[in-house]
């Protein structure tokens, strides 16, 4: 990729994306706003947030991957997403909300206790690294290939730019960027998906060109006993991943968090049967990629097809929104630590002003912590490899649990502690020593039905045992009380605080749509210089355009007190 445009348009936009990350720098006066917004996030803001916090994880690469290679099977994989959030928006989202808590360790604190905690804290920070710095690698790869730089800069590089924007703006910048990105891709991919077909001679020719089974819904590894398993764990993981759990309680009620769970549902059963059609149409145009070059395919059908300028707006897409997964998780797991770690046990009487210090550190030191962890993965066998193996280890014994206690009393601290540590230490067995002492591996699908089931039966055997004893967890009882007081405490909050988050919200509002305009006219310019989609460039620009009113509108409905409207207008 050599054209002036392309790289015009990358430095123009990465610049917007920090500016942006710049413009919330002041807005985050306390923990509640700078990692929850407040609890007012409007509901669609926060379900089109998670759902690109979820779908920039691995879908350019990881599944882009699969789909070159196996075809249809990608996008039967990715609609296991969709039931784990239909499932999550009509019994986990709703609960989560309801607890009141900031943080998912928080929560576990309150119900199960400070051992348990500390032990999950431990586990969930050091799998957040691995499987974000994962992901942080795809996307200096796409740069590395697109513009001819050397790998490991790269990563380094991209690394310190999401670390920035995310320390300094906290949730709202990266809901914002989330935004962005949803929209850029969308754009980006009914301009790219027409074009690949052109290319490959119409859709009836690709069909005939690729391999006879590229439409089964399942293939090779991925069986239908790999696909149920999926379907559980993403319960699990949609329901109780604390980086999910985020957008949950940073909306303003129960019914709010099922929309945002509900959303997301909608956008996976659609979005993966349009976004994994470009690598399966490049394997009719080119078959001959083996081995890791598969992660390529993606990045090279938008190569093949887009002219300049849209070619250079689709990876700058590409670069952020991926990169956006690492950073929703860089933002929650600054939370923890500073939430539940520094305030919970270092510091308890540090004040609002010590504690976004603290946070803005903390994203310093794990984003560094996922750089070291992306320049590792291509010795780890690549990220579809890496994502899978660490998800199918820990995504049942971390994240089960935690969602059995949300509906259970009779769960405890003692239990799941040796629940979870039993799990673990079964599926490090299978994944690490099993090979190696015995030569024995388990399938992909064994490997996932284990990971997540064996949780599952020990803590439906336990809570069995002590509904046929009448047993009560202590810890259960003492977090009733807990959540009654901070029930009590939400009621006292002050005008001003409350005033003050309802500015953070509506201004983050103001800047989704002015970056809508922005968008709108850049794509505008561009299909001015497009050889080819110029015109649906042009009409995707005006429908993103008059997008922008949505957000604008809601901003306007955000009522500030009259004292401080005045003040805020007068600043």
């Amino acid at each position: 990729m050599n054209s002036t445009i392309d790289t015009a348009v990358i430095f123009i936009f990465s610049a917007f994306v920090l500016a942006i990350g710049m413009l919330f720098a002041r807005t985050g006066r306390n923990l509640k706003s700078f990692f929850a917004g407040g609890e007012a996030v409007p509901w669609f803001i926060g379900g089109l947030s998670l759902f690109m916090s979820f779908f920039s994880a691995g879908t350019f690469v990881a599944w882009g991957s699969i789909a070159y290679k196996h075809g249809w099977v990608a996008v039967t994989i990715q609609w296991t997403m969709c039931v784990g959030a239909i499932v999550t928006g009509l019994f986990l989202a709703p609960r989560w909300r309801a607890t009141g808590n900031l943080t998912a360790a928080e929560f576990i604190r309150e119900r199960l206790g400070e051992r348990v905690q500390k032990t999950y804290i431990g586990i969930f920070t050091l799998v957040s690294v691995f499987i974000k710095g994962s992901v942080l690698y795809p996307v200096a790869k796409l740069v590395s290939i697109s513009l001819g730089f050397p790998l490991v800069e790269s990563t380094i590089v991209l690394g310190l730019f999401m670390i920035a924007y995310t320390a300094v703006g906290g949730l709202w910048a990266v809901m914002v960027t989330d935004i962005l990105q949803f929209v850029i891709l969308t754009a980006a991919v009914f301009i790219l998906l027409p074009l690949s077909l052109a290319k490959v001679g119409g859709f009836e020719k690709f069909t005939q060109t690729v391999p006879d089974d590229f439409f089964n819904l399942l293939h090779g590894e991925y069986t239908l006993g790999f696909v149920m398993a999926f379907v559980l764990y993403h319960i699990a993981y949609i329901g109780g991943n604390w980086t999910f759990v985020q957008r949950y309680t940073s909306v303003d009620s129960p019914k709010s968090a099922r929309k945002v769970a509900f959303l997301f549902a909608a956008l996976y059963l659609v979005s993966p049967m349009i976004w994994m059609l470009p690598p399966m149409i490049y394997r009719a145009l080119n078959p001959s990629l083996v081995g890791l070059d598969t992660e390529n395919a993606y990045l090279l059908i938008c190569k093949a097809v887009l002219p300049p300028g849209l070619l250079g707006l689709m990876l700058t897409g590409m670069y952020f929104s991926t990169s956006a997964s690492a950073n929703t998780t860089l933002n929650v797991v600054s939370a923890v630590f500073t939430n539940d770690i520094y305030k919970g046990f270092i510091n308890p009487k540090a004040s609002d002003r010590q504690l976004i210090k603290i946070a803005r550190l903390s994203s310093w030191g794990f984003g560094l912590g996922m750089i070291v962890i992306a320049l590792l993965v291509p010795a780890a066998g690549g990220i579809v490899e890496v994502v899978l193996s660490i998800s199918a280890i820990s995504g049942g014994p971390l994240l089960a649990p935690p969602l059995w206690a949300l509906f259970s009393k009779r769960i405890n601290g003692k239990t799941t502690f040796w629940i979870t540590v039993i799990g673990l230490t079964v599926n490090l067995f299978f994944k690490v020593l099993s090979p190696w002492l015995f030569d024995f591996k388990l399938s992909r699908a064994l490997e996932t039905i284990i990971g997540i089931g064996l949780p599952l039966v020990l803590l439906l055997a336990y809570e069995l045992y002590a509904r046929s004893k009448g047993l009560i967890s202590e810890e259960y009882e003492q977090y009733l009380a807990t959540k009654a007081t901070r029930k009590a405490a939400k009621l006292a909050e002050t005008e001003e605080e409350a005033t003050e988050i309802k500015r953070q919200n509506r201004f983050g509002m103001r800047v989704i749509a002015g970056a809508l305009v922005f968008v709108a006219a850049m794509l505008l310019g561009l299909s001015a210089f497009a050889t080819s989609g110029g015109m649906v460039t042009a009409a995707i620009a005006v429908v993103i355009l008059l997008g922008a009113i949505i957000p604008w509108r809601a901003a306007q409905k955000i009522e500030l007190s009259k004292q401080n409207a005045i003040s805020m207008d007068t600043k």
